[in-house]
């Protein structure tokens, strides 16, 4: 997702950038100190989601929202905490942040953004050989081919890609994986793994063995697993 502040409090912006840059998934394209600075630059660019100050030297971020045709997401910043009402009424604003604010409460702000922006499409099934994706881990780009994915697992707000050469975590869900990957080869055996089942070796017990790596089968999956290998 890309993302821009709009806020004239420094240290405010540097918070905000701080958080941003722990989560891989969401890119800042620009910092703005003033409604009438981001204006000219949400007209010609397209934007996911826009962290906005209520109190700013030009308008209120609240009348601002009004003027911008199409408004992307809102994730409003302020410390006034009586503004939450009246901001919730313009169904663009997905969260209110009171300052200051945690890393916890920020990523559930970036959570339901993600929801309001909506999941991407399935990649599809026909090509998925030739699919890449970049993962941007730790500020460097990875180039990924999805059909060399072993497996992918998910601890809390955390993911791990693990192909036979790289082994990639950074923040997100599991979710999201599920609605990128072609369901022909890739399966969901446990709450917090998926599989690539062309490197699936031999399952025993509770247990599935994808090349060395010993991955536990969930009871609620293990009949849909057996079914999607052909068993």
């Amino acid at each position: 997702m890309n993302c821009i502040i709009i806020e004239d409090e420094i240290p405010a912006q540097k918070i905000l950038k701080s958080f941003i840059s722990k989560i891989p998934s969401v890119v800042l394209v620009g910092t703005f100190k003033a409604a009438i600075e981001a204006n000219s630059f949400l007209n010609n660019n397209t934007i996911d989601v826009v962290f906005l100050d209520i109190n700013l030297p030009d308008m209120s971020g609240l009348d601002f929202i009004k003027t911008v045709k199409n408004p992307p997401a809102i994730i409003m910043t302020t410390a006034y905490p009586e503004y939450a009402v009246s901001s919730f009424e313009l169904a663009t604003i997905v969260d209110y942040l009171v300052k200051p604010f945690s890393f916890d409460r920020f990523l559930k702000a970036i959570n339901k953004a993600k929801d309001r922006v909506g999941i991407p499409e399935k990649i599809s099934e026909e090509n998925n050989n030739d699919d890449t994706i970049f993962l941007n881990v730790d500020k460097t780009l990875h180039k990924l081919i999805l059909s060399d994915i072993l497996y992918i697992e998910s601890d809390r707000n955390y993911i791990t890609v693990v192909t036979e050469t790289q082994k990639l975590s950074y923040i997100d869900s599991l979710k999201n994986w599920t609605a990128k990957l072609p369901e022909s080869q890739f399966i969901q055996v446990h709450k917090s793994y998926i599989v690539n089942s062309k490197f699936v070796d031999k399952i025993s017990g509770n247990t599935i063995f994808v090349k060395a790596h010993k991955i536990p089968i969930g009871r609620t999956y293990k009949q849909e697993l057996l079914k999607a290998l052909g068993i």
